[in-house]
C-alpha cells in the first residue's frame, strides 16, 4: 500500500507543480505589465485585455489603454514566448547530446540565427528577419553535422565540438560584418539587438513567437518518451525501435526552427536554455514528459522578470535583457561546471 502511495505521489507531483507554475505565470504576466512609469493596476490590465477581446467596456483612458495593449502586454507575452522556446530548445539539446551543459548555443544555432538576422538588418530588409534567422540557424546546424560526420560516425561529443567551431565562426563573421558596414547610430541598434532586447516587441513579435511554439515547440513537448530513450545512448534507443538518426534530425530541425524564431524577435539571449532545465529537474526529476512543458513555463516566467528588471532597474535607461540573463546565469553555469568537473 505504501509503495502504491509513493508511486501516486510521484505521478501527482508534476501535475501539482505544473498548476502552481501556471498560476505563477499568469500572476507574472499581470504584475509585470503594471511595472513602469505610468500607474497601471492589475485590474486595469485585465479590463483592457477583456475589452479588446470584446468582453465589456474599459474605463481606462485611450493613453492608459494603449500603454497596456500596445506596449506592455505584447512585450511581456513576447518575453514569455522566447523564454519558453529557449528553455524547450535547451532540454532537447541536453537530451540529444547527453551533455548537461548543452543549450541552443552549443551547436551554433543561436550564432547562425544571429548572423542571418544581422545580415538582413544591415541590408535594410527587416521584414525578412524571421526567415533569415531561421535559415541562419539551419545553415549552422548543417555545417555542424557535416563537420561532425567528417570526423567519422556522428556522436554527441563530436557534434558538440563541431558546434563550438561553427558557433565561433558564425560569431566572428557577424562581428566582421558589423565592423565593416555599421556606421553612426546603427551600431548601437545592432549591438543592442545582439545582446538581446525586447524593447521593440509588438504584436507581430508575439505572433512569431507563439506560432513557433505551436509549430515546433508543441510537437517537441509531445516527444518526451522518445527523448527519455536517448538518455542511455543510441544503441539503447535503437533497441526500443526508434530510428535514431531520423529522430535526431527531426528534433534538431525543430529546435533550429524554434531557436531561429526566438532570436528573430529578441536577439541573442543566453543561459535560458542552459540553466532552467536543471532547475526544473530538481523539482520533478529527469522524465521529459514533465520536464519539457514545465521548463517552458519556468522559461517564460524567468524571462518575463528578467526583461522587467532590464527595463525598470535603471529607468529611464534600459539594459539589454541578455545582460540580465548573463548576470544571473553565469554564476549558475560556473556552479554546474564545478559539480561536473570530473566529466569535463
Amino acid at each position: 500500500m505504501s509503495s502504491r502511495t509513493t508511486r501516486h505521489d510521484r505521478a501527482a507531483r508534476p501535475v501539482l507543480v505544473g498548476l502552481a507554475l501556471f498560476l505563477l505565470l499568469l500572476l507574472s504576466v499581470t504584475f509585470a505589465i503594471t511595472i513602469g512609469p505610468a500607474s497601471i493596476t492589475p485590474i486595469d490590465v485585465w479590463q483592457s485585455v477583456l475589452h479588446h477581446l470584446g468582453i465589456g467596456p474599459t474605463p481606462l483612458s485611450l493613453l492608459r489603454d494603449g500603454i497596456v495593449w500596445q506596449l506592455r502586454l505584447p512585450r511581456v507575452l513576447t518575453a514569455a514566448a522566447v523564454g519558453a522556446g529557449l528553455a524547450i530548445s535547451g532540454v532537447v539539446m541536453q537530451a540529444i547530446t547527453r551533455n548537461p551543459l548543452a543549450d541552443p548555443y552549443l551547436l551554433g544555432l543561436s550564432s547562425g540565427a544571429s548572423l542571418g538576422a544581422v545580415a538582413v538588418l544591415l541590408l535594410g530588409i527587416s521584414l525578412l528577419l524571421p526567415l533569415a534567422a531561421f535559415l541562419g540557424a539551419m545553415l549552422a546546424l548543417l555545417l555542424t553535422l557535416a563537420l561532425a560526420s567528417s570526423l567519422g560516425r556522428i556522436t554527441p561529443s563530436r557534434t558538440v565540438l563541431a558546434g563550438l567551431a561553427v558557433s565561433s565562426l558564425a560569431s566572428a563573421v557577424t562581428s566582421l560584418i558589423i565592423f565593416w558596414t555599421v556606421t553612426g547610430d546603427s551600431y548601437r541598434e545592432i549591438l543592442n539587438w545582439l545582446l538581446g532586447s525586447l524593447a521593440g516587441a509588438r504584436w507581430p513579435a508575439v505572433a512569431i513567437g507563439f506560432s513557433a511554439i505551436l509549430v515546433a515547440g508543441v510537437p517537441i513537448m509531445l516527444s518526451g518518451r522518445i527523448l527519455d530513450s536517448f538518455a542511455f545512448g543510441d544503441t539503447s534507443a535503437a533497441a526500443l525501435g526508434i530510428n535514431v538518426q531520423a529522430v535526431r534530425w527531426v528534433l534538431l530541425a525543430a529546435t533550429a526552427l524554434l531557436t531561429g524564431a526566438m532570436v528573430s524577435v529578441s536577439g541573442s539571449i543566453g543561459f535560458v536554455g542552459l540553466i532552467l532545465p536543471h532547475a526544473v529537474r530538481l523539482l520533478v526529476g529527469p522524465r521529459h514528459r514533465a520536464l519539457l512543458p514545465l521548463s517552458a513555463i519556468v522559461g517564460a516566467i524567468f524571462l518575463i522578470w528578467a526583461d522587467t528588471a532590464a527595463r525598470s532597474i535603471f529607468d529611464p535607461r534600459e539594459l539589454p535583457v541578455g545582460i540580465v540573463t548573463a548576470i544571473v546565469g553565469a554564476p549558475i553555469f560556473a556552479f554546474l561546471l564545478t559539480r561536473r568537473r570530473s566529466q569535463v
